[in-house]
């Protein structure tokens, strides 16, 4: 293969004169003859795929998770099993609700993404910088993004529909409590924590099972903006999380979380004072201490933004060995959408783009064809099983131990063993007095310009989860209660 630094097009044919198109005559019209122009026009045509619905904005970056403590008692993923023992990984940052060219400091749930590449194949962990979420059923899903994004009439963001949406969904108040409060504008990606937020299931190498939740802590200490200051910064520098993450890299100040789990025994399911699968609330740590697992460190920055952040597709579909899923109904529809996201944004062989194959393992299916396949598409193997000519087989040895299903098909909610307002009144009460008084100016800074019927559905819910709560709102917003 011959190698210069010449400028060629996508086919190898070297490029004479890159600033000047091919006319007839110097003041002449330009020619279809050029090739070179209209493979450059039509390239630069193509080169925006379609942005995530959610968590549009986004930075990232390479490093590695090593394991500090044996939890093989728990989980017999071989990523998992050796204290010492470190797996590449990929993380992703993002906001939610923004598209690409939003600020990174708007207030909004930050994406917790990390693609683990370990030698059973690709974990990807995907959660956010809270514990919660605002609804626990996938039905509600679209609805709530769509509250979230831009009116339809108007296409400005619009306070109404939020709190609308929220006011009929009383579920919403813990994260609405959690979003409006200092941590709802994290200081920078690096300075917040991250969670799994959904309940999974651990295996371990005897076949028994336990539920566990994921918890990032980061070892740089959670700082945020005050609401003035996350404003100030949107107006400067919108892109303030993605150059801060990069230069940290680059200066070799590595960011790093420890990954902290809950870990809870399948019959207590049974006895819990709430669902464990409810992703609107959190599991006691009284009830299920944090135990330490690793330390995920972060030391390269991407070569190329949009290979490796924007090509990056993440699915909590993707589980290996000893990890696998429990019935919490929003992880289950995630189970489908992701993937499904990714094959619409990025093509069916989104998998076989380098930041999202298997690194420490191989992908071998019988999977062929579809736009942009750029590998050897199986060669001359099968593409069929089964087959009598050698090809690939079942691994019967990594089934999953069984677990019984049953019930009445229905659209049912959550059993009502706790009520919406609980957790959200707990965390409030925890908070200072300072933390307490930007919490409710945050909520009363956006509804104020929301419909007086609106806020009078709303203020009830901060008021059920606790009344001091609910009085300094409607207060603040001059409306009087009657409770």
């Amino acid at each position: 293969m011959t190698e210069s630094n010449h400028l060629t097009t996508s086919f190898g044919i070297p490029v004479s004169d890159n600033q000047n198109s091919l006319t007839a005559g110097s003041d002449g019209p330009v020619l279809m003859q050029d090739f070179q122009l209209v493979e450059k026009l039509a390239q630069f045509n193509r080169e925006r795929i379609p942005e995530r619905v959610v968590h549009a904005k986004g930075a990232g970056a390479h490093g590695y998770f090593e394991v500090t403590a044996d939890v093989t008692q728990w989980t017999k993923a071989k990523f998992l099993s050796k204290v010492g023992q470190q797996t590449p990984v990929f993380a992703r940052f993002s906001t939610v609700g923004g598209e690409k060219g939003s600020a990174d400091t708007a207030r909004d749930p930050r994406g917790f993404a990390v693609k683990f590449y370990t030698e059973e194949g690709n974990y990807d962990l995907v959660g956010n910088n809270t514990p919660v979420f605002f609804v626990r059923d996938p039905q509600k899903f679209p609805d709530l993004i769509h509250s979230q994004k831009r009116n339809p009439q108007t296409n400005c963001k619009d306070a109404n529909i939020v709190w609308d949406f929220f006011s009929l969904s009383p579920e919403t108040i813990h994260q609405v409590t959690i979003l409006y409060s200092d941590r709802g504008t994290p200081k920078s990606y690096r300075y917040m924590d991250g969670f799994g937020s959904h309940t999974y299931k651990w295996i371990n190498a005897q076949g028994e099972a336990f539920w566990v939740k994921y918890h990032f802590k980061t070892d740089q200490g959670i700082q945020n903006f005050t609401r003035e200051e996350a404003a100030q910064i949107a107006g400067e520098n919108p892109d303030y999380a993605t150059q801060d993450l990069f230069e940290a890299i680059a200066s070799n100040n590595f960011p790093s979380w420890t990954l902290k789990v809950q870990i809870m025994p399948l019959e207590d399911t049974k006895t819990y004072r709430f669902n464990p699968f409810d992703l609107t609330k959190v599991w006691s740590h009284k009830d299920y201490p944090l135990i330490t697992v690793g330390r995920l460190v972060l030391n390269r920055n991407p070569e190329n933004y949009f290979t490796e952040v924007e090509q990056a597709a993440f699915s909590p579909s993707n589980v290996v060995p000893g990890i696998t899923f429990s019935p919490d109904k929003m992880l289950q529809a995630r189970i489908f959408s992701y993937p499904d996201a990714q094959r619409y944004r990025l093509g069916a062989n989104y998998a076989a783009l380098p930041v999202n194959c298997p690194h420490a393992a191989k992908a071998n299916n019988y999977q062929r064809d579809g736009f942009m396949r750029f590998d050897n598409n199986g060669g001359a193997a099968p593409n069929y099983e089964p087959n009598s000519f050698g090809g690939l087989k079942e691994a019967p040895e990594y089934k999953e131990p069984p677990f019984e299903v049953s019930g009445t098909v229905d659209r049912t909610p959550f059993p009502k063993t706790d009520d919406d307002f609980f957790q959200a009144g707990e965390l409030y009460r925890v908070l200072s007095e300072e933390q307490k008084a930007r919490l409710v100016d945050n909520i009363v800074d956006q509804m104020k310009s929301v419909k007086p019927e609106i806020q009078r559905r709303q203020i009830p819910h901060f008021y059920k989860a606790d009344p001091d709560y609910g009085i300094r709102v409607a207060q603040e917003l001059g409306i009087d209660i009657e409770q």
